[in-house]
């Protein structure tokens, strides 16, 4: 009797634990979501390959083709404003085909502008090439990428995720500036073109073997979050994208956030970005070293945006952004007399200073569009980020335009300090959204 019982008891041992040890091995240590957010990283890097090229080609175009740099300078605004006129209509397509098809032909199209520059000869190919093609593929693959991934694959911790998400791009800048600037000084422009592109192609595998869409492809909650169920496909993309830009246009602090972010475009993309090698190079310095100057930019520049993450998190975000602008404004102020032909230490203040700020911006500002705009955030916050490159493509030009006319950058840095003490005040004045309204639409969520 007690053998019959045992026995039965070991037959119960070995037709339960089969069935424990998937219930077990079916909680990673390692939330999905982080796998995630580091293939989303991994393709940020990736696609901002390119924005390393511009202030880097200014001079060798201008050399080799005898372009003016406004021409030039028009071809990169052609591509900052279809980068921000893009990224609304892709988070709107992420909704509709998946985010997985999106960034798989957003990365092909930066490859293939890219690779065709390569045998470019008139100016008006330039436009096509970097302005048309790669304005779109990394515009598809712009900050609102960054913030559907969040929005669905986070609930705790948003702040901090997008802060590192934002840092990719900086954390790019910082891989292939450096090796951008070497491989033009050495083996002219075309080489560099040629590996931008090929940065662009290898990412392609990792997006469409790890990415996924929705949590709950894979079964799980967002990190923090209770199961929610994948929504189906959106239809009508590009009526949703419009419907939202027409609502929030009707509401005070989106032209307040649109606006002060379009400075902050002016401010680092359009300006530092396109403009300080040149400008430098203006001074006598090596193009080596100036790109090496921005590259330090982005070690900082990831360091501030993480921090600035986490201090959204805890902090109001309206007076974060008028600190950030304000400190930027100062600072530019200042650079013109920072100018030399070597490397000093004001200059390197002046260098980690600004990469402290230069994107710290992003956190604070998605954090503003989730208050006032709820599920819609994303979309809205692609419409504010294509102000921000509507600025950018507005300095990149008219920073041509003026390096033309006056002989010297000068003027645009101290017109760019002023614009972004105005962003500051901008800041100030946004409202804030009651509480219940907030909490009535994260119980909705």
């Amino acid at each position: 009797m007690t053998q019959t019982t045992e026995s039965a008891a070991r037959d119960d041992d070995r037709r339960t634990t089969p069935t424990d040890a998937p219930r077990r091995s079916s909680r990673p240590r390692i939330h999905r979501a982080w796998i995630v957010a580091a293939v989303t990283f991994v393709t940020i890097i990736g696609g901002a390959a390119f924005n390393s090229l511009p202030g880097l080609l200014i001079d060798p175009l201008h050399t080799e083709f005898g372009w003016s740099r406004g021409e030039i300078g028009l071809a990169v605004s052609i591509d900052m404003a279809l980068y921000g006129l893009t990224a609304p209509f892709a988070a709107a397509l992420m909704d509709r085909f998946g985010i997985r098809r999106v960034v798989v032909v957003a990365l092909s199209a930066v490859a293939a502008g890219a690779l065709a520059s390569v045998w470019m000869t008139a100016s008006w190919q330039l436009m096509i090439y970097w302005g048309l093609l790669v304005g779109l593929g990394t515009g598809s693959m712009a900050m609102a990428f960054s913030a559907t991934v969040t929005n669905r694959w986070f609930v705790a911790r948003r702040g901090l995720v997008t802060g590192i998400l934002t840092a990719a791009g900086a954390s790019g800048q910082l891989v292939f500036l450096p090796l951008c600037a070497w491989i033009v000084d050495e083996h002219g422009w075309r080489p560099a073109s040629v590996t931008v592109a090929l940065a662009a192609l290898v990412v392609v595998p990792f997006v469409w073997l790890l990415m996924r869409d929705h949590p709950a492809d894979v079964g799980l909650a967002p990190y923090g979050g209770p199961y929610v169920e994948k929504p189906a496909p959106a239809v009508g993309a590009a009526t949703r994208t419009v419907r939202v830009l027409l609502d929030a246009a009707r509401t005070g602090p989106f032209w307040l956030l649109a606006g002060s972010f379009a400075i902050c475009g002016a401010s680092t993309n359009g300006l530092i970005r396109t403009h300080f090698v040149p400008s430098a190079h203006d001074h006598g310095m090596e193009i080596t070293a100036a790109a090496s100057l921005l590259a330090v930019i982005g070690i900082f520049d990831i360091i501030g945006t993480v921090f600035s993450g986490w201090l959204t998190d805890r902090f109001d975000a309206r007076r974060l952004l008028a600190v950030y602008y304000a400190l930027r404004g100062i600072s530019l102020l200042f650079l013109p007399m920072l100018m030399a032909p070597a490397v000093h230490p004001s200059m390197l203040f002046f260098i980690i200073f600004y990469g402290l700020d230069w994107v710290a911006t992003v956190p604070p500002t998605l954090a503003l569009c989730r208050e006032h705009y709820g599920e819609d955030s994303a979309i809205v916050f692609g419409w504010v980020l294509a102000s921000h490159q509507v600025g950018a493509a507005l300095v990149a030009f008219l920073g041509g335009v003026a390096r033309d006319v006056f002989g010297s950058y000068d003027v645009v840095w101290y017109a760019s300090g002023a614009l972004c003490a105005s962003a500051a005040l901008m800041a100030l004045v946004i409202r804030r959204r009651p509480a219940e309204g907030v909490l009535k639409d994260a119980a909705v969520g």
